[in-house]
């Protein structure tokens, strides 16, 4: 196993391929990349795997709150919809990690059209207005989906402390000449500099790579570390 990944890492790595969420093969990406793996969050909907992946987010934010004192948070928001079991999710999993820190801690999520009755507004649960908060999703791929939930937090008075998603794969942007080796960040990397907030994932490209190593996997392995050879952010 591999001893200098996080326990909390090493078992959502074995739920992850164990629910086929994390597979190895040849995969063309949106970007038409062609990959020798795939993570697909959105598997996580059985409740023994939501507990996993909620369990791990909590582990996360955690283990960055003990790196980094100064990383505070009041409210894990979930962007509609994907976002809204993460968020709800990992909120209990952090009280069961510790009731005394995290127990007053809410969550909330948005509404795709606003409700034009009863309370109305665009934001179910707590109230985003001067309130800090981290949004918890699964990826970032082009970061248009986070900006648009910054705004949302923006708007309602919110400041964003943080982010955290499921899988940071490392590599950088795609562009219309995708081999030519230049430099260029993640999406992560972009949507970290322009906001200047921590952007946390559970897993990263580098730690299943570390994963497959210690399993001795030499075909995978060899397949993904010429992948992220070619791909690699420059962040």
């Amino acid at each position: 196993m591999a001893a200098s990944l996080p326990s909390y890492k090493q078992d959502f790595l074995k739920d992850c391929i164990s629910a086929e969420a994390l597979k190895f093969g040849t995969f063309t990406l949106k970007s038409k990349r062609v990959s020798p793996y795939f993570f697909n969050a959105g598997l996580f909907h059985r409740a023994d795997l939501l507990r996993s992946i909620s369990s791990a987010y909590a582990h996360t934010l955690k283990a960055h709150g003990e790196s980094d004192p100064t990383f505070q948070f009041d409210i894990l928001f979930g962007p509609a919809y994907k976002g809204i079991p993460l968020a709800a999710a990992a909120v209990d999993k952090l009280a069961d990690l510790d009731i005394e820190k995290y127990g007053r801690k809410s969550y909330s999520f948005n509404r795709k059209e606003a409700k034009d009755h009863g309370e109305g507004g665009n934001i179910v649960g707590a109230s985003l207005k001067g309130q800090k908060i981290v949004i918890v999703d699964d990826v970032i791929t082009a970061g248009t989906a986070i900006r648009e939930a910054i705004e949302i937090i923006k708007k309602e008075g919110g400041k964003l402390v943080g982010i955290i998603v499921a899988f940071d794969r490392q590599e950088k942007t795609p562009s219309a000449t995708d081999d030519d080796g230049t430099p260029r960040p993640s999406a992560i990397g972009e949507v970290r500099k322009q906001y200047g907030i921590p952007v946390l994932a559970i897993l990263t490209l580098d730690d299943i790579i570390e994963y497959l190593r210690s399993l001795g996997d030499a075909d995978d392995l060899k397949r993904l570390d010429e992948y992220r050879e070619k791909y690699r952010a420059s962040d």
